[in-house]
C-alpha cells in the first residue's frame, strides 16, 4: 500500500449538494473511496512517489544518452522557488522515452474509471526550433496513462543489439497507445530557447480504465521524442482526478 504524500480533494454528494474534503492521503484512512477526487502532486519537498525511467535505447552504451534522474529546484533562470522532478536524455536512438510512474490505491476492485491528468511542466523548447531529426519542441511528445501493470522497460532482444522497450502499449511517438494518449507537445511559444512553465491536460478526452482486483493503479507520464539531442524538463505539478464510470 502507498502512503501518499499529496493532497487528496474529494467531491462527495452531502444532503442534496457537493462536499469538497482536503484531506492527507494515507493508507489508514478508513472512508471508503468516493466516486472522483484529485491527487494534487507537488514536489517541494519529496519526489511524492514518483520514480523516473528510459526506454527505447540500447542495453548497451547507455552512458552516451545522458539520462539523468533527479528532484531539485527549477532552473534558476526561472527566478522561482519551486522543486521539481528533473529527467534529461539525449536521444540518440532516434525514439527515447523518458517517464515518471506511481502507483496509487484504495480504489474499488476491478472497476472502471475515467482518468483526467493536468501536467504543469518546465520546458525550454520553441515550437517551431528546428533540431536534428525534428523539432525540439514540436517532436517531443508529452503523454500519460494509466494501467494495471507496473509500467517498466523489459529486454527486447535483437540480432545486432538488445534494446529497453516498454511493457505497455504507449504509442509511438505523436501516436495514442491503448495504455498512454498524447497531451501536445513540449513546444513553448516565441523564439527564444528560455524555461517557462506550460500545462497540459486530457480533459476534453479522459482516459478510461479498469482497477486491478486489488483497487490498484499506475499512473504514468513522459515524453516520446522525434529530436536527436538532448531534452531536459523539469515536472512541476501533476493533478490526477479519478472518477468511477
Amino acid at each position: 500500500m502507498n502512503s501518499y504524500l499529496c493532497t487528496r480533494v474529494w467531491s462527495l454528494p452531502f444532503i442534496g449538494a457537493i462536499a469538497l474534503l482536503n484531506v492527507a492521503c494515507h493508507d489508514d484512512d478508513p472512508t471508503p473511496s468516493p466516486e472522483s477526487f484529485s491527487l494534487v502532486f507537488e514536489f517541494e519537498e519529496t519526489p511524492q512517489g514518483w520514480v523516473g525511467d528510459f526506454a527505447d535505447l540500447p542495453v548497451d552504451n547507455q552512458e552516451i544518452f545522458e539520462l539523468e534522474v533527479s528532484h531539485g529546484p527549477l532552473p534558476a533562470e526561472m527566478e522561482l522557488d519551486d522543486k521539481a522532478l528533473r529527467i534529461q536524455g539525449h536521444n540518440r536512438s532516434d525514439d527515447l522515452f523518458m517517464f515518471f510512474k506511481r502507483e496509487v490505491d484504495e480504489l474499488l476492485p476491478s472497476t472502471a474509471y475515467s482518468i483526467v491528468f493536468e501536467i504543469e511542466l518546465a520546458s525550454q523548447y520553441p515550437e517551431e526550433s528546428v533540431g536534428i531529426g525534428g523539432s525540439p519542441g514540436a517532436s517531443v511528445f508529452l503523454k500519460a496513462g494509466a494501467t494495471v501493470v507496473e509500467p517498466e522497460p523489459i529486454l527486447e532482444e535483437g540480432e545486432i543489439q538488445d534494446y529497453l522497450r516498454m511493457n505497455i502499449d504507449k504509442g509511438n511517438q505523436a501516436q495514442d497507445g491503448s495504455d498512454m494518449y498524447g497531451l501536445g507537445t513540449i513546444g513553448i511559444q516565441g523564439e527564444d530557447f528560455r524555461y517557462e512553465l506550460i500545462q497540459r491536460d486530457n480533459s476534453a478526452r479522459p482516459f478510461t480504465v479498469t482497477s486491478s482486483p486489488e483497487g490498484t493503479l499506475w499512473l504514468i507520464v513522459g515524453t516520446d521524442s522525434g529530436f536527436e539531442g538532448l531534452t531536459e524538463l523539469y515536472y512541476n505539478r501533476i493533478t490526477v482526478t479519478i472518477t468511477q464510470q
